[in-house]
């Protein structure tokens, strides 16, 4: 089969960078995605090197590179330590994750990701889960369906469409994406229609892939897993992720809130490398301006 390289990844140089890749370091990837960034990892590495990437899309197979230093695990990287041990290793020098969702996914009509054509209610990176967006949208409750709006789509009006959706499913149940947009056009004026759009279905794809769950389990297993002064390099893609995994390197938690010693010094097991967040270039934008809401953070184990 033909490897085809669907994910052009933002941030690359910058990333790559951040890991401070050692040619003898294990090294993990936990969105392989297209393989952008493994790729790019395996060439910093020397015969001894490592490189363990994870995903749990099937539709990733057709890039896997061959390579002996390369290990591929098809799972969620909420697995990672266990997957770990099951292969033997103990600490790693560096993870990376980019948390955006790959081009791929955007411009598959049948995954259901992106409002822009008709398709299924999916929205599953793990085709094997049994829980879609037709899912939420046709059995949780019009207050359950509401905080999701409101807690990861940040729409105001969250209340009044989770009242709708759930009486227009009582005479039809949601299948399609143009079923959904029927029901959302009312609510969104017209010069702010596709940036709202793009938030409820950014809130339902990140309730069916339980997101921000998974980003927690992530953080604190890295911290467990980690070198000393190996290093955590993170790719968020809104406010949402971004402010977790800044709390989390900043102070150790995911409120934020950081607890000093007799000395006042915080105390976290990580150490921001980068203390302001670093973004994408205007000239990156200009040639991938799917790049744009990109943030990087960088951090050291401070053990």
């Amino acid at each position: 089969m033909e490897k085809v390289v669907y994910h052009i990844p933002a941030l690359l140089a910058e990333s790559i960078d951040g890991l401070n890749i050692k040619p003898d370091g294990v090294y993990v990837d936990c969105t392989f995605g297209g393989g952008g960034h493994s790729r790019e990892i395996l060439k910093h590495l020397g015969e001894k090197g490592r490189l363990i990437a994870f995903d749990q899309d099937e539709d990733v197979l057709i890039n896997l590179p061959e390579d002996k230093r390369f290990t591929f695990v098809r799972s969620n990287f909420k697995y990672l330590k266990n997957f770990l041990k099951y292969h033997q290793v103990e600490k790693v020098d560096g993870i990376l994750a980019d948390l955006g969702v790959s081009f791929h996914h955007f411009d598959s009509a049948e995954r259901g990701f992106s409002f822009r054509q008709d398709g299924d209610l999916d929205m599953r990176m793990n085709k094997k889960s049994d829980r879609t967006a037709a899912t939420i949208l046709n059995t949780y409750t019009e207050e359950q369906l509401a905080d999701v709006l409101y807690l990861y789509g940040e729409l105001h009006q969250s209340r009044k469409i989770a009242r709708t959706i759930v009486a227009k499913r009582n005479t039809d149940s949601f299948t399609t994406i143009n079923q959904l947009l029927e029901v959302l056009k009312p609510f969104f004026f017209k010069e702010k229609e596709k940036k709202d759009m793009a938030r409820v279905f950014q809130a339902l794809r990140i309730e069916v892939n339980r997101e921000m769950d998974v980003l927690k389990q992530l953080l604190i297993q890295s911290e467990q897993v980690i070198n000393p002064n190996g290093r955590l390099v993170v790719l968020t893609y809104h406010s949402l992720e971004d402010r977790l995994v800044k709390n989390f390197i900043r102070a150790g938690n995911f409120e934020g809130k950081a607890t000093q010693d007799f000395y006042g010094n915080v105390i976290a097991p990580l150490k921001a490398v980068n203390n302001k967040v670093i973004v994408p270039s205007d000239k990156e934008i200009e040639l991938n301006p799917r790049s744009r809401s990109a943030k990087l953070r960088i951090a050291v184990l401070n053990k």
